[in-house]
C-alpha cells in the first residue's frame, strides 16, 4: 500500500509562543538537534535522514499549524499532484518551485484542502545519510493526527490529491497510508479542524519508556501510555508540551504492503475498560482530549 505521488511525511511547522523556550524544550527534554537557525525560526532534527522534522517559528500567544510537509517521489509527481489538488477542491497557494528560504532546499508547491489545512510537498530537499538510531533520540516524525469535523472529505481529499489509501478505520479515526508505514497521516473524527497530535519514532520500547521517565523528571508527565495501539500495533505514550501541543512518543509502527488487510470500526473493538491492547493506563484524561482540540492552521 503506497501513493503513486508522496513518498512520506517529513516535517511539521508550527507557530510557538516563545522560541527560546522551545528550543530548551525540544532539545533538552524531548531530545532533537538543532538543524538552522533562521529568521525568527528554528529547525530541528532527529536522528534520521531528514534535514529537520520539527519547524518552529516565532508567532502569538497561542501555538498555530504553519504547514505540513510530505515528500513526493519524483519532481513529476509534484505536477500530477497540483492537477489532483484544484480537482479534488483544493487551492494552490504557491505553485512548483525552489525552495530558497528552506534549509531544506528543493522544489515544492503549497495548497490548503478545502476545509483550510495547509500542506507543502518536496522534492529533491537535502537528506543526511542513513545512520544507526540514537539513544532515546527520536528518529523522524511517524505521522500527524488532524481532526476533521467532515472525516469522510478529508479522507476523500486525501485520497484524491495525494494518492493515500484507506489502512484502517476505527469508531473515532481514519488511518491514511502512502507508505510502508501503517498511517503517516490520521483523521480524527470529531467537530473541530484541530491538531490532535504529533508523533515521532523512537529507536525501540525501552526508548518510549526512559522517554516518559525523561518527561516526567521534567514536569510533563504522562498524558495517556504507556500502550500499544490496534491499528498500527505501535507502543505510546503521550504528553503535552510547554505550549500545548500533544506530542507522542512510539516505536515499532507496523510496516505493511499491498497485502494488508484492511478492517473497520467492527474490528476495532476492545472490551469494557480497555483503550488499547494492554489494558494497563486508563484513558485519556479530559485535559489531554481539550489540547487536542486547541491547536489550528494559520488563517490563510
Amino acid at each position: 500500500m503506497s501513493s503513486p505521488w508522496i513518498e512520506g511525511l517529513r516535517s511539521i511547522a508550527l507557530h510557538v509562543p516563545d522560541l527560546a523556550k522551545a528550543e530548551d524544550f525540544y532539545t533538552r527534554t524531548w531530545r532533537l538537534e538543532v538543524a538552522h537557525r533562521g529568521d525568527d525560526a528554528l529547525y530541528l532534527r532527529g536522528s534520521g535522514s531528514d534535514a529537520y522534522v520539527l519547524a518552529l517559528h516565532a508567532g502569538g500567544a497561542l501555538p498555530q499549524i504553519r504547514q505540513l510537509t510530505l515528500r513526493a517521489r519524483s519532481r513529476e509527481a509534484l505536477d500530477a499532484i497540483r492537477e489532483n489538488v484544484l480537482r479534488a477542491g483544493g487551492e494552490m497557494l504557491a505553485q512548483a518551485h525552489e525552495l530558497t528560504r528552506d534549509p531544506a532546499g528543493g522544489f515544492g508547491l503549497k495548497f490548503k484542502d478545502p476545509h483550510g489545512r495547509i500542506f507543502q510537498v518536496v522534492h529533491g530537499d537535502a537528506r543526511r545519510p542513513d545512520g544507526a538510531p540514537v539513544q532515546d533520540r527520536p528518529i523522524r516524525l511517524t505521522h500527524v493526527v488532524l481532526n476533521s469535523h467532515a472525516v469522510d472529505e478529508t479522507q476523500g481529499f486525501l485520497q484524491e490529491a495525494l494518492g493515500f489509501r484507506l489502512a484502517d478505520r476505527t469508531g473515532i479515526m481514519a488511518f491514511m497510508n502512502c507508505d510502508r508505514d501503517h498511517h503517516s497521516i490520521a483523521v480524527g473524527i470529531t467537530d473541530n479542524d484541530a491538531l490532535n497530535h504529533i508523533a515521532f519514532l523512537m529507536p525501540d520500547a525501552d526508548a518510549v519508556m526512559r522517554g516518559g521517565g525523561r518527561m516526567k523528571d521534567a514536569g510533563f508527565p504522562i498524558q495517556w501510555g504507556p500502550g500499544r495501539h490496534g491499528p498500527g500495533n505501535n507502543l505510546f505514550n503521550y504528553f503535552i508540551d510547554p505550549f500545548g501541543v500533544v506530542i507522542e512518543y512510539t516505536a515499532e509502527v507496523e510496516q505493511i504492503d499491498d497485502g494488508y488487510q484492511s478492517h473497520g470500526p467492527e474490528h476495532w473493538k476492545w472490551p469494557p475498560g480497555r483503550v488499547d491492547q494492554w489494558g494497563i493506563s486508563p484513558p485519556p484524561a479530559a485535559l489531554l482530549k481539550e489540547a487536542q482540540r486547541r491547536v489550528l492552521f494559520v488563517p490563510t
